[in-house]
């Protein structure tokens, strides 16, 4: 019988892990700016993780609020202190927390969140 009870425990922790990372990869936004909702917004199309950290900001910030507009419930998706991963046009990406979503340059990047682009390959040969 205590054989059973530790199985039926394992199985109980197995489907709460399960269903707490589930939810923990479904929670995380991604904005992609070569979506064509984004590519052309005026502070996105020439920004990268290279470029200066306002410039940045503002460019995910930009980002953010037609994300917020185009969602279903643009007053709760994105709330201060909340995350998203922005990849630039070029391929690079980071991570940026949202300050003050009224701001025109409300977020701010996470320190070392921050990916080169990947390098091209060369095709076959």
């Amino acid at each position: 019988m205590n054989g059973t009870r530790l199985v039926q425990r394992a199985k109980l922790w197995f489907w709460i892990l399960l269903f707490v990372s589930y939810t923990a990869m479904a929670a995380t936004v991604v904005i992609d700016t070569l979506n064509p909702k984004y590519h052309r917004l005026t502070q996105v199309a020439v920004t990268s993780v290279d470029s200066p950290e306002q410039v940045r900001a503002l460019g995910a910030a930009q980002a953010a609020a037609v994300y917020r507009a185009s969602s279903g419930a643009p007053f709760s998706s994105l709330p201060p202190g909340s995350t998203f991963r922005i990849v630039w046009p070029d391929g690079s990406s980071e991570t940026v927390m949202i300050v003050n979503p009224a701001s025109s340059a409300g977020t701010r990047a996470l320190k070392g969140s921050q990916q080169l682009a990947p390098v091209p390959t060369s095709g076959p040969r």
